[in-house]
């Protein structure tokens, strides 16, 4: 993926957002409903959001300087991780309160039917976006299962676009069943606890993507089958084996590998150069997010003790 990996999915749902968010609040000002309320506020959120992605993709692609070296490659992360806490903060946090102001004080709907209208219009805008969103991603995940790709993809955006759009989705089916409740029963209650309904599952979504989000800005290392690959290249030619391998993501798509190899010890000063060389070609042939790699020759001679707590290559005892 590119720095600009899922830009389409992102326009998609800045678009449908943008739009469903002056129509929520429309039909909020006519009928009084709070599910309509709680689903506006979640829509201007998502729409901040969509803005705050592309804003990470634009700023993540500057070149690296002396006080950042390794460049800018985690804004996307850092952007990503935003987004999660104004979901929680924005969308969750206020559909609660509003939810259990309305159990508390009900009020009664007026024009129910404008917010039907308005709910089903917004259920397939969110379903267009949702649908594009997973054309997108099924570009690259691979035989990846959804929620595995949600929780290894090394690219946020996508995840991020895929929780919000599935729970919007779901919150319009909420806020749908909230007032539609409210008419038939002529029970306004049910409206708010609809809205109640919704707060809990933004902030579930939330929490998830913070979770995610938090462990990439962080630094998260390749996965299990690609450090199998970039080990696999490293051996071979004059490299005997891999004596310690640490890797980390900088970005989406920079990958930083650090590794102790183990030379045969007869070999000179340029065959080392060219061992060292063949080996980052083999490797960033494979794994072409590996833009920085590391070697350092050494001969085998056990565990160093400064690398006991190091993780295991795979392959070797």
């Amino acid at each position: 993926m590119s720095a600009g990996g899922g830009t389409k999915a992102i326009l998609a749902a800045l678009t449908a957002n943008a739009g469903i968010a002056v129509a929520k609040f429309g039909g909020f000002l006519f009928t009084g409903s709070s599910s309509m309320l709680a689903e506006s506020v979640h829509s201007v959120a998502d729409t901040s959001n969509q803005g705050l992605l592309l804003l990470g993709q634009k700023t993540s692609v500057r070149k690296p300087t002396e006080e950042h070296p390794f460049g800018y490659g985690r804004d996307r992360y850092f952007y990503s991780f935003v987004v999660a806490l104004l979901l929680f903060s924005l969308g969750s946090v206020f559909a609660l309160y509003e939810g259990i102001h309305k159990i508390q004080h009900p009020e009664q709907l007026t024009s129910p039917l404008v917010a039907v209208v308005i709910l089903v219009v917004a259920i397939a805008l969110e379903s267009y976006s949702f649908a594009t969103a997973i054309k997108e991603s099924r570009t690259i995940k691979g035989g990846l299962g959804w929620w595995q790709f949600i929780r290894q993809a090394k690219t946020p955006e996508l995840p991020v676009v895929l929780l919000e759009d599935a729970g919007a989705l779901l919150g319009l089916v909420l806020a749908l069943g909230g007032v539609g409740l409210s008419v038939l029963t002529g029970d306004p209650v049910f409206d708010g606890i609809g809205t109640a309904c919704i707060g809990v599952l933004l902030g579930v979504i939330a929490v998830v993507l913070i979770v995610e989000t938090k462990s990439l800005l962080i630094g998260e290392g390749a996965t299990r089958s690609v450090l199998d690959d970039i080990v696999g290249e490293l051996r071979g030619g004059k490299v005997q084996k891999v004596i310690h391998i640490r890797t980390q993501y900088l970005g989406p798509d920079e990958l930083l590998i650090a590794a102790k190899i183990g030379l045969a010890p007869s070999i000179t000063a340029a065959e080392v150069a060219e061992a060292i060389d063949d080996a980052e070609a083999r490797v960033r042939a494979k794994v072409p997010a590996a833009r920085l790699i590391y070697l350092e020759p050494d001969l085998d001679r056990g565990v160093d003790p400064a690398e006991e707590n190091a993780p295991a290559v795979p392959g070797q005892d």
